[in-house]
């Protein structure tokens, strides 16, 4: 298992707005030690969004900082669209 094998599957955990799945298997990246990057982060974030996790989803924008991993526009929106979906916005 690889970096992109997860994110494929994280993505369509995304797509199929499974949000757990899609977070039990980012968080058992770490645990594998694979990289987690800002595409894997991005769908991790959006799959919080589709599940009106706005909170989840900003957590992982703030781990992004503390991981050294860059943040994209694509990460800024997908939080933004977290918390608006939320009512936190």
């Amino acid at each position: 298992r690889d970096t992109i094998t997860y994110s494929a599957v994280v993505s369509a955990c995304e797509k199929g707005e499974q949000w757990v799945q899609a977070l039990q298997l980012f968080h058992e990246m770490a645990g594998s030690r694979v990289e987690r990057n800002t595409i894997t982060y991005n769908t991790a974030v959006s799959a919080c969004e589709k599940g009106l996790q706005w909170g989840r989803a900003l957590q992982l924008f703030r781990e992004m900082v503390g991981s050294s991993v860059e943040r994209d526009t694509i990460t800024y929106n997908a939080a933004v669209s977290a918390c608006r979906r939320g009512g936190s916005w």
